[in-house]
């Protein structure tokens, strides 16, 4: 699971995620700012998984699961 937080400013909600840098958004309301955030997580980790796959074609590299508990 990861934490969203939330942020009101005077016209917009900002809204990151804790655990992951540079997913970030704004929404007018904070329904917005939730739909937007789950948007940029989901286009961040689609880019990374791309370009990890583009490194494993190319390199001498294996994927495998990692599982954490925090």
């Amino acid at each position: 699971m990861l934490a969203a937080i939330y942020k009101k400013t005077d016209n917009w909600w900002i809204g990151f995620v804790e655990e992951i840098p540079r997913v970030n958004t704004q929404g007018k309301t904070i329904e917005e700012a939730r739909k937007n955030l789950k948007e940029a997580l989901e286009l961040i980790i689609q880019s990374n998984r791309e370009l990890a796959e583009k490194e494993i074609e190319t390199k001498k590299s294996i994927k495998e699961e990692l599982t954490i508990t925090i």
